[in-house]
């Protein structure tokens, strides 16, 4: 996702949004500065997350404009290809 993010950066929002009660903002800033991810970090209810059905970590979730969820992947799945077509899909839905 690192690779394929910043083609796509001025045209699709990512953030990643951090699920432990143990970690603070600050501390999640840190770590992305220090794994050179490219985008923001941030907190978020944990209601939202059950509502999304988000209890591990490393979940990701790709909803379009509409909030409707079009990509769902746990810990490792995707790849340059995959997150490709995914962010191609958010940019352009009938790209489908």
């Amino acid at each position: 996702m690192k690779d394929v993010y910043p083609e796509y950066a001025d045209r699709v929002d990512l953030y990643a949004v951090g699920q432990s009660p143990f970690e603070d903002i600050d501390l999640m800033e840190e770590y992305r500065i220090e794994q050179g991810y490219p985008w923001p970090v941030a907190k978020i209810d944990p209601n939202v997350l059950k509502s999304l059905n988000v209890f591990v970590q490393s979940t990701k979730i790709a909803l379009n404009g509409d909030g409707v969820i079009t990509y769902r992947a746990g810990y490792g799945d995707g790849g340059v290809e995959v997150w490709r077509e995914v962010f191609e899909n958010l940019v352009d839905p009938a790209n489908r």
